[in-house]
């Protein structure tokens, strides 16, 4: 076997071809090692040793009994109408009780010539009832040929794993094959440094190789499971670690704003004080901006923060510093809003080169792909002299025409929208590594996941700005109790009686083929399979029903760009009192004049998106309400969901419950690439402990010995955990 290691030999040599196609087919495993990673979800006991006197019902149990009697009984039925039904009723004593086991059809064979009567054996099955008796239907059995008291234990109550199977290969067939690579364990590459392993007295990990695989103890579990989670969580932290220490050691400008430039004039013109928050977030990004090395910093806030204004001031500073910033959006909806409230924020500051341009004005340019040739080639040109400080744009930045003359920092909105290709492209229009600032509304759970993980640096926004007004949500039960849903319309009249307008938010625009794929995600728990509440469907029934009379528009992401901005405008101008839309309102559009939302269907939403949707309301200086409707029943996981949502106004917290619910999708992104997880055992939620501590030691050790040369078993744990597909997913960031 020269040359291969032990866990590294493939599969197809150790089991034969047939058996080792449907392990990579099926379960993606291709290596002994992936085998002994393939870890077992649960134990079954064969139940502890019963006493035939006191057997509980409807559970699994094993019993030592001997046979009094055998009986071999024919019947008719429909498979066997001429009487050729065979039943084998077998009858077991303990001394304590009686119980009766049958066996049918072609499983009377066997124990019909095995179980005779005086024979001992155990047996183990499920309790039942037939005819006011207690009976096991189709037992499995052992018998036992002497009287080994040791076999009865160790039989009786082994743990018998169940592992992640496939219809092409039961779970007892994995469990074959994991017994035959089970010695290869032994030559397993600890990844772990000796004095970390020692230091939590964690168990060496072959040791804990054969006691996931075969535990003779609870305990054995604990033990094992415990040591593999550190495995997972230290080497994904190693990773991270890396990339940490490599960003540090890349060059980059330093950029610091003057004393009296363009972030002083903005900061004087600002109507209000920073919040404490916004101050502390903006010192830590100027800090980094300070530094000879790209800053990689999340900026984590709820939604109506300030996180647009803290981007801002971040990019005035570089723009004070010589340099460009860029804001990349994931629509054109958001990158014309925020072009719009950036020049409304900056005023004469955004006007620089033209008549009445503040002294230190700068030029803000935006660039998308609808944009008309003459406006498009006059901002490329900004671009490339440097005239415009500032350009907001959506993936139109990408592109290879668009030229910098000096790229500073890039400011991404909505991280979980962009793909690795796109940031690089952006990141490598700059002369050196630009700084980078991540924006979210809401932690996703892949965000929370990395955050907790972390190889972003993370800054908080927690504090709503003053005069920001609590949003009420309450869940609208429609198919229990139909009056809420119209009391839910009547309140909707009446904020636009009081001046005010709403928004009413549907999963799906109502004009595509109706194909039941398009038609929204699976119906969820318990649901019938209706298609998804539509915007243009609910917008007419509204205007000819309870909201006639009221003005109510529709906005979705299939209209032309300038009939989007055109509804948007004169919603944002008070000409609208209802809006009806699908999720392109979810991010960044900013009406504090609408104060009412009423969400259709909301058991098709994401925790995060409901609250990133609420966050549209409530903007201004009054109460906002935001109503949930849904036909879900009461008991099931997707109300309990809205009921989360209903029941605080925390993201942080919100996201956790997301998490918990979908668990974390893999922190590596197989959700999206479709190869399993790289987290067996880690729960991203519960161990939160275990990573942070992994965290502060992986630091320590890539600090002391980047290139783990020291560390052979290490690097091959990551080689097998960084893939290149997963390499580039983490750089997503």
């Amino acid at each position: 076997m020269d040359g291969v290691p032990a866990l590294q030999e493939p599969l197809k040599k150790v089991l034969g071809p047939a058996t080792a196609k449907v392990m990579a087919e099926h379960l993606g495993l291709h290596t002994v090692g992936d085998l002994l990673h393939h870890y077992p979800r649960r134990y079954e006991e064969r139940g502890q040793l019963t006493h035939l006197a006191d057997l509980p019902m409807d559970e699994h149990v094993t019993v030592v009994a001997q046979v009094a009697d055998a009986r071999l009984h024919s019947f008719a039925s429909a498979k066997a109408p001429r009487g050729k039904g065979q039943r084998l009723e077998v009858t077991i004593t303990d001394g304590s009780g009686r119980l009766q086991l049958v066996f049918f059809g072609n499983g009377v064979h066997k124990p019909h010539k095995e179980l005779l009567p005086g024979t001992r054996a155990m047996f183990a099955g499920k309790v039942s009832v037939f005819n006011r008796r207690l009976q096991l239907a189709h037992p499995a059995y052992e018998l036992l040929r002497g009287d080994g008291e040791e076999a009865v234990e160790s039989w009786a109550g082994a743990l018998i794993p169940i592992y992640p199977a496939t219809a092409k290969l039961e779970s007892w067939k994995i469990g074959k094959a994991v017994q035959t690579v089970l010695p290869s364990a032994q030559e397993a590459l600890d990844p772990l440094p000796d004095s970390l392993r020692a230091g939590r007295g964690l168990l060496p990990l072959p040791e804990a190789l054969l006691k996931i695989h075969r535990p003779h103890t609870k305990a054995d579990i604990t033990d094992a499971r415990a040591r593999l989670k550190w495995d997972e969580a230290f080497v994904l932290q190693v990773a991270l670690a890396r990339r940490r220490h490599a960003e540090t050691h890349l060059p980059a400008v330093p950029r610091v704003a003057g004393p009296d430039g363009l972030l002083a004039a903005f900061d004087d013109r600002l109507p209000f004080t920073l919040t404490e928050g916004q101050q502390k977030v903006s010192r830590e990004i100027f800090d980094d901006l300070a530094t000879s090395h790209p800053m990689h910093r999340l900026l984590q806030g709820e939604v109506g923060s300030g996180k647009t204004l803290v981007a801002l001031r971040a990019m005035l500073a570089v723009v004070d510093a010589g340099g460009q910033a860029a804001m990349l959006a994931p629509t054109e909806v958001l990158a014309q809003q925020h072009h719009r409230s950036i020049t409304e924020m900056m005023g004469e500051l955004a006007e620089g080169g033209m008549l009445g341009g503040a002294e230190h004005a700068t030029k803000v340019v935006l660039l998308t792909g609808s944009m008309g040739t003459a406006a498009r080639r006059r901002a490329l040109l900004d671009l490339a002299t440097g005239e415009a400080g500032i350009v907001i744009g959506t993936h139109a930045l990408i592109e290879d025409k668009v030229q910098f003359h000096d790229l500073g920092l890039v400011v991404v909105d909505e991280q979980h929208r962009f793909g690795v290709e796109q940031r690089d492209a952006l990141r490598g229009k700059g002369k050196q590594p630009p700084h980078l600032l991540v924006m979210t509304a809401t932690p996703i759970p892949r965000t929370v996941a990395m955050t907790v993980f972390g190889d972003l640096e993370t800054s908080v926004l927690d504090q709503l700005p003053a005069g920001r007004s609590p949003i009420a949500s309450h869940v609208v039960p429609a198919a229990d109790k139909p009056h809420f849903l119209a009391r839910a319309w009547e309140r909707v009249r009446e904020e636009v009686e009081a001046g005010h307008q709403a928004y009413v938010v549907c999963p799906r625009i109502g004009d595509e083929e109706e194909d039941p794929k398009k038609a929204g995600e699976k119906p969820a728990e318990g649901e019938e399979k209706r298609p998804p509440l539509a915007v243009l469907d609910v917008a007419g029934q509204l205007g000819r029903g309870p909201l006639k009379g009221l003005k109510v528009e529709v906005l979705h992401g299939r209209m032309h760009p300038d009939d989007k901005d055109a509804v948007m405008r004169r919603f944002a101008a008070g000409e609208t009192d209802v809006l009806v839309a699908t999720t392109v309102i979810e991010v960044g559009v900013n009406v504090p004049n609408a104060t009412a939302m009423v969400i259709m269907d909301a058991d098709r939403f994401g925790v995060s998106q409901l609250h990133q949707l609420r966050g549209r309301v409530g903007r201004g200086s009054a109460p906002g309400l935001c109503l949930l409707v849904t036909e879900m029943p009461e008991a099931s996981p997707a109300r309990q969901r809205l009921n989360a949502v209903a029941s605080t106004l925390d993201g942080f917290e919100l996201s956790r419950i997301d998490l918990e619910q979908r668990r974390e999708g893999d922190v590596l992104g197989q959700a999206q690439s479709g190869a399993r997880s790289s987290l067996r055992v880690l729960a991203v939620i519960e161990d939160e402990e275990v990573i942070a501590e992994a965290r502060a030691e992986a630091a320590a050790v890539v600090a002391a010995d980047p290139e783990l040369e020291r560390l052979p078993g290490l690097r091959t744990a990551l080689d097998a955990l960084l893939d290149d597909e997963r390499e580039q997913y983490l750089e997503k960031g």
